[in-house]
């Protein structure tokens, strides 16, 4: 048992110089993220097989296609959540244990920067990140589509509701900015 243990220290050790050295290799000039990056991977491959197997143990079929009206609310709703986890100003606080704030940047929305050590400083820039948080968004409203359509239709609805209303109201900003000059 005890020379178990030494043998699965020893494999620990060398896997962590391994990394060492294809971080130094993958980005000698700067400190690299390479570790917290792969546990951001990690933690989506676990995601992606719990919402997997959620899917798995339903006992109703699945649907053949995805409505394309669903996919293009879908699709809205992730814009529209996505911006306002990672960007809008009233979210912030979810953001502070992991971001600097650096300055608005728009009409509710503030810029950051990850900070931190490597995990610290991955989960800053998935939060900061729509294009990231897309990601996430995305495996989540599918999972749901195809555990719960309907409740997940209202929730895609009333999110693409807000980005149609949230393009509107720069619209006319716009508008009137430009009559204004």
């Amino acid at each position: 048992m005890e020379h178990d243990t030494h043998e699965h220290e020893t494999c620990l050790k060398r896997m962590g110089k391994a990394s060492r050295r294809v971080s130094r290799n993958y980005s000698p000039q700067e400190d690299s993220r390479l570790a917290g990056h792969l546990g951001a991977l990690v933690a989506f491959s676990a995601y992606t097989a719990a919402w997997g197997t959620a899917i798995g143990m339903r006992k109703a079929e699945l649907p053949g296609h995805h409505r394309p009206t669903d996919v293009v609310v879908t699709a809205a709703a992730v814009f529209r959540l996505g911006r306002l986890l990672s960007k809008g100003s009233v979210t912030s606080p979810l953001r502070a244990p992991f971001t600097r704030y650096e300055k608005a940047t728009g009409p509710a929305e503030v810029q950051e920067s990850p900070r931190g050590g490597p995990i610290r400083s991955t989960v800053g820039e998935l939060v900061t990140c729509p294009f990231c948080l897309s990601v996430w968004l995305t495996t989540t409203f599918t999972g749901a589509h195809l555990l719960w359509p309907k409740a997940t239709r209202a929730v895609t609805a009333g999110l693409a509701a807000l980005a149609l209303a949230d393009t509107m109201q720069l619209g006319y900003d716009s508008l009137t900015q430009k009559n204004a000059e």
